[in-house]
């Protein structure tokens, strides 16, 4: 009876401290398809890297849909399925979606899996994965992460719609988001740029060489990874809030890339910082000078709970990189189907 009682002290401990999130609870198990289908993450390896050795802005859009695939129903691949007949209901069809992309890659991973390991790798697992193995090609940790997702059979442009967070949500809204994830506050800020990356297509730059590609890499970073479209920055630019302490030259540069509030003429994508093709530390740098390119950037810099973080990643790093792995293995971890209450689609834009 004693033993049982400080069991579930620690249990209740560990769950405080975020210890025990999505790995314990949802029992997804870094060995999973050891036996069922071992060259997995070879074959995600593989395929990503020959994507990214073509389209240099391919990590930001695997960071991407991953976050926004785990923002809406938890990390169940919920973003891939299409539409039931011409109703344009997943969540694709929402707005919030915009620029979303790398989708075929997924199906084709998929389809090589399939013809290993026939009905054993999930979409959710793939839509994981993909994200991971970007991270450190782009100059970034190398990241593990637990596996045993289900795939969801459901998809919904209005929780899309509801859950993404927009350009100009506020500190508190997003520290709320990733408390319900049991993220951390320096966790939060570390992975905060990832949920507002608006784009996946920023202006090419050279990161520098790269052992995982044995040559110069055109690799991206996190807030670091990719860009931001005109469409999601007007408003500030053009009806600033009394909180937004963007830099003045910096706002004339936004301004020079996009000059009138209509959207449909606003279709620039705009770099998030300095080396947007690098996994790196720039863009806490950016935003302490006034140079984020969101609302939210300059909130974070500010807020009195956030901008120490801000000035610690800015200055340091490693300290960065071992936060953000932390960050996102309880991310990419939070709120997943496992054992019998999902499947594991044949298809992946497709319910068995």
């Amino acid at each position: 009876m004693r033993n049982h009682a400080c069991f579930m002290l620690f249990v209740k401990v560990a769950l405080g401290m975020g210890i025990l999130v999505g790995v314990w609870e949802a029992q997804l198990d870094y060995d999973y398809y050891k036996s069922s289908c071992p060259d997995v993450e070879n074959t995600v390896r593989k395929a990503v890297l020959g994507v990214i050795l073509t389209d240099p802005t391919a990590p930001a859009a695997f960071l991407r849909l991953l976050f926004h695939d785990c923002q809406v129903q938890g990390c169940d691949a919920s973003i891939l399925l299409d539409s039931k007949p011409a109703k344009g209901n997943s969540e694709m069809a929402s707005g919030m979606n915009l620029g979303i992309r790398r989708l075929e890659t997924i199906h084709s991973i998929k389809e090589k899996l399939e013809a290993k390991c026939p009905g054993q790798v999930s979409c959710a697992d793939i839509v994981a994965l993909a994200a991971k193995v970007s991270v450190a090609p782009s100059g970034g940790p190398d990241i593990q992460i637990p596996l045993g997702r289900k795939d969801s059979t459901t998809s919904s442009r209005q929780a899309a719609d509801v859950k993404i967070p927009p350009s100009n949500v506020t500190v508190d809204t997003l520290l709320d988001i990733f408390k319900s994830k049991s993220l951390n506050l320096e966790e939060s800020v570390a992975i905060m740029g990832n949920y507002l990356n608006q784009s996946a297509n920023p202006r090419v730059y050279i990161c520098p060489y790269n052992r995982n590609l044995k040559s110069f890499s055109f690799v991206t970073g996190a807030h670091t990874l990719g860009g931001g479209h005109c469409l999601n920055i007007v408003d500030r630019l053009f009806d600033r809030q009394p909180d937004d302490q963007i830099n003045p030259g910096f706002g004339v540069i936004l301004r020079l890339l996009c000059p009138t509030k209509t959207p449909l003429t606003n279709l620039t994508v705009v770099p998030n910082d300095k080396t947007p093709l690098c996994f790196d530390n720039q863009y806490y740098r950016d935003v302490l000078l006034g140079n984020g390119l969101f609302t939210i950037d300059s909130r974070i810099s500010t807020d009195q709970r956030t901008a120490p973080i801000v000035r610690q990643f800015a200055a340091d790093s490693r300290r960065f990189f071992r936060v953000f792995t932390s960050a996102f293995v309880k991310l990419s971890s939070s709120n997943v189907l496992t054992n019998e209450e999902g499947q594991v689609r044949r298809k992946c834009n497709q319910v068995n």
